[in-house]
Formats: structure tokens, C-alpha cells, sequence
């Protein structure tokens, strides 16, 4: 597989972003969304902020409070011995199998630019967390155009869990929210770009307790809000690349030889790469074909060091005849792009 990543890359790291909360840092710009519109490229970026760390022995999580809408910050002591803080993303009480607090908040902000390398980031919030099922910060958006608008998909974080909200926009300048559509515990939700049989479909990645794993579903609706029929899609492969987690990345891009869904997997060293598979045109519901091996690993330095390094995760791609260029979040820090010839990804998948 030729990949061209683009020399510019990193294209946006977190010095590149002001934070919009006093006293905190950027410390991520990631995982964006991406779109056209009027001439220009649209990264809607995951912007991660915490809370500037002023005691050496300390570790401040922040939340939103439902009732005032303000953001709150609480101090916790790393040698306290009733919390575990290995994972920097999360503070953990020991002996509870969930976390109990992100360490930062994210919230969707906007990148623009006319050339897809080079980006002017607005300076307020497009999406910021509220209400009680976002307390503690949106992430990871997809955007997916229908018909003149342009709908969003995104994480919503709370103590209730993780669950997936749908807002919509038609200018990238006003936003209206039209509430969660996959309650706790779900993500990587996907809108197709067109009724295929005069139904919706979306893809998402349900996370099982007890029996089954982290896997790709397909679910159909007749309004975007109201989702049923949901089958299980696409499993893990144990040994592999994508052996324990999968889940959709860009939304699917249609073919002459189907819809094809670029994916993100990772293996039980949490290396996180890209891979492909391909749906039936007609019927979504149908899987054709899946590659082997990824279409994208983590092998630059900007894709392996970072927050937390060896990761390429992409939720948005543009496609321009034979070309694919490949938003993605580099070590849950930058955004990068690479291109990669789409008659190249079709040739690497095998047919079942």
C-alpha cells in the first residue's frame, strides 16, 4: 500500500490552539471530523484541555456542573492510595472495574482551511458539553452531509456512561442538537451518506459486559433518531492487528463495488491502525470483502510518541477521483493527513 503523508504533518498540534478555559492547557487536537464546504476543508477537532497541574503531588479532573453549566475542577492526591493513576487519560478507584474521572474535558471545536494543509482554528467552542449526559466532555465527532446538511455524530461522556449524541448544522457557524441516539455503552457511530433502499443506516460499536467484545454493528432508522434492526456486522480477529477492539472510522464512501468503510483496530499492545472493508451497495447489511492487513500503522514519530503514542485514528476522509486523503488523530495529540490511491485500498481487500 503507497501512503503520501503530507510533509506538513503534524497539521495541527495542541501550541496551535488557545485554551478557552483559564488556567488550562491544551494537551490534545484530534480525532476530527472532516467536510467541505464553500471552498473550504472543515476539521471539526477534538480539543482536550486539563487543568494546569501547579502541585507536583496532585491531579486536578474537571467536569461540567449540570446545574450551573459551569466547569468545575476537583483536586486529587497521587498518593492517595484509594485511586489508581497509571492511565494518564483516567482516574480509577481501585477495586471498581470503571473509571471514575477523566483527567481533561474535550469539546468539538473548528478548523478551516482552503488548501486541506494549512487551517485557521476558530476561537469559541462549535459544540461544548451540556446537560447531565456530557459532564464530563464530547468527543471523537464524524460528520456525515445528507442532503444539504451536515449531521454529527459524537461521544457523549458521562457517569451514566458513554453514549452517542447527533447534532446537525448546515453552515458550520450555528448548531442544533438532536439528543442521544445510542445510549451507554456505545461509539464509533458512522451515518451513511444516502438512504440506501430508502433506509438510513449508521454503524456503531457496542461494548458488551458480560459475552461478546468491542465489535461493528449496522442499525437502520427511517428519521436519524430512532435506530432499530441493529445486526452484528464485523468481528474481531484474535492473533490480528484488530484482535480486541474495532470500530468505524470515516463515514462509508460509496463505490462502484460497494461501500467501502474505513476502520480503526487495535491489538492487546493498544496499537491502534486503520483497515478497509466493503458493504454491499444495495444492501449494507452484507459484508464483501475485508483487508488482511491495515492500510495505515502507526510508523512516523508524530503517530508513535505522543499522549498516548502508537495510534492512528481516523474519523473523517475526503475523496477526490482516485485519491483518499486520510484525516486522523495521531497519539491522542495532532491531527495528520496521508493519501492513499482508493483503486489501491479496493485491490488489497480479499472477498469472502
Amino acid at each position: 500500500m503507497n501512503v503520501y503523508r503530507y510533509e506538513e504533518n503534524p497539521l495541527i498540534t495542541p501550541a496551535d490552539v488557545r485554551p478557552l478555559h483559564e488556567n488550562f492547557e491544551v494537551i490534545g487536537a484530534f480525532n476530527a471530523a472532516v467536510t467541505e464546504l464553500d471552498g473550504e476543508v472543515i476539521m471539526l477537532l477534538r480539543v482536550a484541555e486539563r487543568p494546569i497541574m501547579e502541585e507536583p503531588n496532585m491531579v486536578k479532573v474537571p467536569w461540567i456542573d449540570v446545574e450551573s453549566g459551569k466547569l468545575t475542577v476537583h483536586a486529587i492526591d497521587t498518593r492517595d492510595s484509594r485511586y489508581d493513576l497509571r492511565d494518564p487519560r483516567v482516574v480509577q478507584e481501585r477495586g471498581k472495574s470503571t473509571w471514575s474521572y477523566l483527567t481533561s474535558i474535550s469539546y468539538l471545536r473548528i478548523a478551516r482551511s482552503k488548501d486541506g494543509r494549512h487551517f485557521d482554528i476558530d476561537d469559541g467552542a462549535f459544540l461544548y458539553p451540556s446537560g447531565n449526559l456530557e459532564i464530563f466532555g464530547v468527543e471523537d465527532p464524524r460528520i456525515t452531509a445528507i442532503d444539504g446538511a451536515y449531521y454529527i455524530t459524537y461521544s457523549a461522556i458521562s457517569p451514566a456512561g458513554v453514549g452517542v449524541g447527533l447534532a446537525v448544522t448546515r453552515d458550520f457557524r450555528s448548531v442544533e442538537r438532536m439528543g442521544m441516539i445510542f445510549p451507554p455503552e456505545n461509539k464509533d457511530v458512522v451515518l451513511f451518506p444516502e438512504r440506501v433502499g430508502g433506509t438510513y443506516y449508521a454503524l456503531h460499536r457496542p461494548v458488551p459486559k458480560g459475552v461478546g467484545g468491542p465489535e461493528i454493528w449496522i442499525a437502520e432508522s427511517q428519521d436519524l433518531r430512532h435506530w432499530g434492526n441493529h445486526r452484528h456486522l464485523l468481528p474481531l480477529r484474535p492473533g490480528q492487528w484488530d484482535s480486541t477492539r474495532i470500530g468505524a472510522g470515516a463515514p462509508p464512501i460509496k463505490t462502484p463495488s460497494g461501500w467501502l468503510e474505513l476502520y480503526h483496530g487495535a491489538d492487546e499492545r493498544n496499537r491502534y491502525c486503520m483497515g478497509a472493508i466493503l458493504l454491499d451497495l444495495n444492501d449494507p447489511t452484507k459484508l464483501l470483502a475485508r483487508a488482511e492487513q491495515p492500510i495505515l500503522v502507526p510508523e512516523a514519530d508524530y503517530e508513535r510518541v505522543g499522549f498516548f503514542g502508537d495510534v492512528v485514528f481516523s474519523c473523517g476522509a475526503l475523496v477526490s477521483r482516485d485519491i483518499v486523503k486520510l484525516y486522523y488523530g495521531v497519539s491522542d495529540t495532532s491531527m495528520a493527513c496521508a493519501e492513499l490511491r482508493l483503486s489501491e485500498i479496493l485491490g488489497a481487500l480479499t472477498y469472502l
